[in-house]
């Protein structure tokens, strides 16, 4: 049976290390970190997840400030807004809230916000210093995979990275993340021949958002296996992307859904905003 990767106890740590750095910061530096958060309109799930990090925010002593904007606005007052808080000393961190409404260009949004507030890490600049292997502002989920990889005690360097899923928020970050750490990369997507692929994985990403994709049966043995996905089930039960039953009896170590990597994107959120307070990428 796998060892379990507890995101909840590593999310914890993770919140921990932020809190001292921020009672470093006021003490030292008379320097608060300010988190501004903009949610446009009325989905449920963005609600949440604002909601979430706003309180985390808020826990650690951060200075947090949520815009919450109707889902007509104009894409003019939204960039306005942006460029507002990109100017604004005491928001160190700009992280707008996605989706975004149809008539909003969220390419041009995300690209409004300054590279050095990108908390979410998906400013081209940002993805151009991340492809070149040059300190910069990390997309959270896969910079949370990395550190649980690191707490695991997983060795990377030289060791075969499959990574399912090619999206600009995790699977290519994640690729260029492992190869940074010397890992042979492999980038999967709908074309691949995915048990093939899977097979030869020492350390498998999944993240495509289909719910148990993924067969223990294909897993290398020994194998360590971070699962992204969340997916709820028609009987209402939240799974991921690989099927965990049987996974856990190859893998040598896995990440449950819920209770994964999914604590881990808000608690490297509140890293970045302290890396992107301190001028420390």
């Amino acid at each position: 049976m796998a060892q379990l990767i507890d995101g909840k106890a590593v999310a914890a740590r993770v919140r921990a290390e932020v809190k001292v750095e921020v009672e470093r910061l006021k003490a030292q530096r008379e320097l608060t970190p300010g988190l501004a958060v903009i949610r446009v309109g009325e989905d449920p799930a963005s609600k949440i997840y604002v909601t979430g990090k706003k309180k985390a925010a808020e826990e650690l002593g951060f200075n947090s400030w949520e815009h919450h904007l109707e889902a007509s606005i104009f894409q003019d007052e939204l960039l306005a807004l942006v460029q507002k808080l990109n100017a604004d000393p005491a928001v160190h961190g700009i992280l707008v809230q996605l989706p975004l409404p149809r008539h909003i260009d969220a390419e041009r949004v995300i690209a409004t916000v300054s590279p050095e507030k990108d908390v979410d890490g998906f400013h081209p600049i940002n993805a151009g210093l991340l492809s070149l292997g040059k300190p910069g502002l990390r997309p959270c989920t896969p910079f949370g995979v990395m550190r649980l990889l690191e707490e695991a005690k997983c060795e990377i360097a030289g060791k075969r990275a499959v990574v399912v899923g090619r999206s600009n928020i995790v699977g290519k970050p994640q690729a260029l993340m492992l190869l940074q750490a010397d890992a042979t990369v492999t980038i999967c997507h709908r074309k691949s021949d995915l048990p093939r692929e899977v097979a030869m994985a020492d350390i498998l990403v999944v993240a495509v958002g289909v719910p148990e994709l993924i067969q223990g049966e294909w897993i290398k043995p020994g194998a360590v296996v971070i699962d992204v996905g969340q997916n709820r089930r028609a009987d209402g039960k939240l799974v991921g992307d690989v099927d965990f039953q049987s996974a856990s009896q190859r893998a040598s170590a896995i990440t449950p859904v819920p209770g994964g990597v999914g604590p881990m994107t808000i608690a490297m959120l509140m890293r970045n905003t302290i890396i992107a307070a301190t001028g420390g990428v």
